[in-house]
């Protein structure tokens, strides 16, 4: 029985799907001015975690995750590199699936654009007008009554007084109150036309909440089963989507609402202006992308995840130590995993209980174990099939502990060369010259395993 930590609750709910057998799960996406960094990692491939556990569950899951491609900053970059607002998101649209398919992320079901949505979006701010919840301000922006919504605060936790407008709010005296949030901004004339639509409050374009309303109603229905998210989405995004959408449809509108917690570098918040952020093609070209994967599902999802160079070392490790276990005894035939078994029966629990990633991987240490010391191949295809369910060891062994060394020496055929130099040496008995060699390849981080087999290496 899967139990989810429901934000809106702040308490971990037994998961009852609103249509039994069926998932239809809503988490936002990127926007897309600029390259994906280490917090978008850790969105897709949570959630990426979350829909492959609902499907191993037995679930039918429909995932939508969207892209903003039109916003302030989108708007402004395209200005500054003076291109096109279509040809900036196409780019970095194409960069994210570069980088999300690197880290073994799947493709969500359906993934929308907000451009491809404004009249969806201008259909839930005409139902919002009429009922009394959006009015047109001063300054002909459409804006939301915050106050008229009776549930505002109930996801943040804080009541309106507490509330202050968030980031992507912009407080105006125009509006009726600086917690208002805007729905539908009229045209400027400073801004390309690529950004301005028809609506009835005059040529505009949508606000940024409104989007993710439009999307995930036209997509999944105007109430389905979960919405995802970074918790820095809480609010204001994830405040003023429910009382957009329950203010329009007049019900319900996400019945589980779950955030991942942030990404800290070294301790502190990852940041531009601190000099510590990371994009995920920076942490790639050092460590290995199903490393960073690895990294991230480590940790529970909704704590914090706390990048390192030392963290990142360790994670390689341990991803070393599974793989070598598979390569020194092969998966027997097979793929699926034995959900009887004891350490399925464990990882099973803890998959059920809030996707508890880190007590899951921890029972995949346990099988390795069991696998080196019983060289069981039955175990090692256990171990190999329940790792796929997180998207990890899906590779050739050999390959996953030879890639890293290999690229970060970029001579294979050297590396092969020293070995049978060292295989020569010993048959001569010049071993002060095998131990030279083994001690060379070491400090360029890597290893020599001899066995009966042979000699074989991989990466420190």
């Amino acid at each position: 029985m899967l139990n989810i930590h429901n934000t809106l609750s702040r308490s971990k709910e037994v998961f009852t799907p609103i249509e039994p057998g069926k998932v239809r799960m809503y988490v936002c996406g990127m926007t897309v001015y600029d390259y994906c960094h280490l917090g978008h990692a850790r969105v897709m491939v949570v959630f990426d975690m979350v829909a492959r556990w609902l499907r191993a569950s037995g679930y039918e899951v429909i995932y939508v995750r969207n892209i903003t491609d039109i916003d302030d900053k989108i708007i402004r970059r395209a200005g500054e590199n003076g291109e096109s607002i279509r040809s900036l998101t196409d780019r970095f649209i194409a960069a994210m699936h570069e980088d999300a398919d690197a880290l073994g992320v799947l493709r969500p079901d359906h993934e929308p654009r907000a451009t491809e949505y404004v009249a969806q979006m201008q259909q839930i701010i005409d139902k919002l007008q009429a009922n009394g919840l959006a009015y047109v301000a001063a300054n002909r922006d459409v804006c939301y009554s915050v106050r008229k919504f009776k549930g505002y605060g109930r996801l943040s936790g804080k009541s309106l007084d507490e509330l202050r407008a968030g980031e992507r709010v912009d407080v105006a005296a125009d509006k009726q109150d600086p917690l208002d949030f805007v729905l539908w901004k009229h045209a400027r004339e400073d801004e390309p036309d690529e950004v301005k639509w028809d609506s009835p409050w005059g040529c505009g374009r949508p606000g940024w909440h409104i989007e993710c309303s439009a999307m995930s109603s036209q997509l999944l229905g105007d109430h389905f089963d979960i919405h995802g998210g970074g918790q820095d989405l809480q609010f204001p995004h994830h405040e003023n989507e429910i009382a957009q959408s329950e203010g329009a449809h007049g019900h319900a509108f996400v019945n589980y609402w779950m955030h991942n917690g942030f990404v800290r570098v070294d301790d502190e918040k990852m940041s531009k202006s601190l000099g510590n952020f990371f994009t995920i093609r920076d942490v790639l070209k050092q460590y290995d992308p199903e490393v960073v994967r690895f990294f991230i599902l480590r940790a529970h999802y909704r704590s914090p995840l706390n990048y390192s160079d030392a963290h990142l070392e360790d994670a390689r490790s341990a991803l070393t130590r599974l793989y070598t276990a598979l390569k020194n005894v092969p998966p027997a035939a097979g793929g699926v995993p034995d959900w009887e078994e004891p350490h399925a029966q464990r990882f099973r629990a803890a998959m059920n209980d809030d996707f508890n990633t880190a007590e899951a991987v921890a029972v995949l240490f346990e099988l390795a174990n069991e696998v080196n010391r019983g060289a069981d191949a039955g175990l090692s295809a256990q171990l190999q099939a329940l790792a796929a369910v997180l998207g990890l060891l899906g590779r050739e062994p050999q390959a996953f502990l030879q890639g890293g060394s290999a690229a970060a020496d970029g001579d294979l055929a050297g590396i092969e060369a020293q070995i049978a130099a060292r295989i020569a040496a010993k048959k001569a008995k010049n071993y002060a010259e095998a131990d030279r060699i083994r001690a060379d390849l070491l400090a360029r981080g890597i290893v020599l395993e001899d066995s009966a087999h042979g000699t074989t290496w991989r990466r420190a």
